[in-house]
């Protein structure tokens, strides 16, 4: 017979991290920082250079994805700054137009 741990020492997941804000609405700092991102990568993208413009277009197509998952969290949990939100939306729709066209 296999020998069994006992489980009273284990925690619940969170309960190290009491002050996790998994579950309330999006930090401004997130929105903040997915627009700098975006607006970087579009900076990186206008350069000559074959590599930075490589840089940059792997950056805008890493956060695509990323964009929209943070938006697919803002529906369930709230935008927390829905002015940040639009502001991130307009880059995010610039950085569209820009892979597009």
């Amino acid at each position: 017979m296999a020998h069994a741990a006992p489980t009273s020492h284990r925690r619940g997941a969170r309960a190290s991290h009491p002050n996790h804000r998994a579950d309330g609405p999006v930090q401004l700092t997130t929105w903040l920082g997915l627009t700098f991102a975006l607006l970087l990568g579009l900076t990186l993208t206008g350069r000559t250079h074959v590599g930075i413009h490589a840089a940059g277009l792997t950056l805008l197509i890493m956060l695509i994805p990323l964009t929209l998952a943070v938006y697919i969290a803002a529906l369930r949990h709230g935008p927390g700054s829905p002015k940040a939100a639009i502001v991130t939306a307009v880059a995010l729709t610039l950085t569209l137009l820009k892979l597009l066209f």
